[in-house]
């Protein structure tokens, strides 16, 4: 009892900074935003490997095969999610051009940089390996990958981009159900980050390309 006690405490904390991070990556002036979204998700990353100590090797075959058919799945999926939203949200194209906008913000290397050794292991090491690896703890994997969806999507709440919040409970349900499944963040790693450069530098949905 005093353990899910504990689990829980930290769970809230741990729910808590991840909102304040994200608050501090998009609250902020625009020319720091890539900076702040490392720092704030760097933490988060450093957070989960204090209080998970997760071991993490070097992926073999499979799980680098597995991380690169779950981000094209992915990718596939938002291809489908942008023109729905579109079709379907009134503010759906200017939200996602204002996503996309954030490119402008940091020259193309850097952001490539910071998203592929910072900021996507980050998000998995706290979001899958802390948040839905705590929740499964306590509940059943179906009921802990709708709620790290339900968590990750309303942590970006602070942006105020109905379809950004919407995007990341896709994602977060799509990597938390990948999760429980293998119980390895290594393919998730790879999967963020051939995703995260996929979808947002090199072949962006079609909202994205005008900007």
């Amino acid at each position: 009892m005093a353990a899910d006690r504990t689990g829980r405490t930290e769970l809230i904390l741990g729910l808590a900074a991840g909102m304040a991070a994200l608050g501090f990556a998009f609250r902020g002036r625009r020319p720091g935003f890539w900076v702040r979204m490392a720092l704030g998700t760097g933490a988060l990353g450093l957070f989960t490997v204090a209080r998970r100590r997760p071991v993490l090797s070097p992926p073999g075959p499979a799980e680098i095969a597995s991380g690169l058919a779950s981000a094209a799945l992915l990718y596939a999926l938002f291809q489908v999610g942008d023109r729905l939203s579109r079709r379907l949200l009134p503010q759906g194209e200017a939200e996602i051009r204002a996503i996309y906008r954030l490119r402008q913000e940091s020259p193309r290397p850097i952001i490539a940089a910071l998203l592929a050794t910072v900021i996507a292991p980050a998000e998995e090491l706290f979001w899958r390996g802390f948040v839905v690896d705590t929740l499964a703890r306590q509940y059943s994997p179906a009921t802990a990958a709708l709620l790290g969806a339900a968590f990750y999507a309303g942590a970006h709440m602070v942006t105020g981009n109905l379809t950004l919040i919407g995007a990341a409970g896709v994602a977060g349900l799509f990597w938390g159900g990948q999760y429980l499944i293998q119980r390895r963040l290594e393919p998730l790693i790879i999967s963020h980050i051939v995703w995260d450069l996929w979808v947002f530098l090199i072949a962006p949905t079609p909202a994205g390309r005008e900007e």
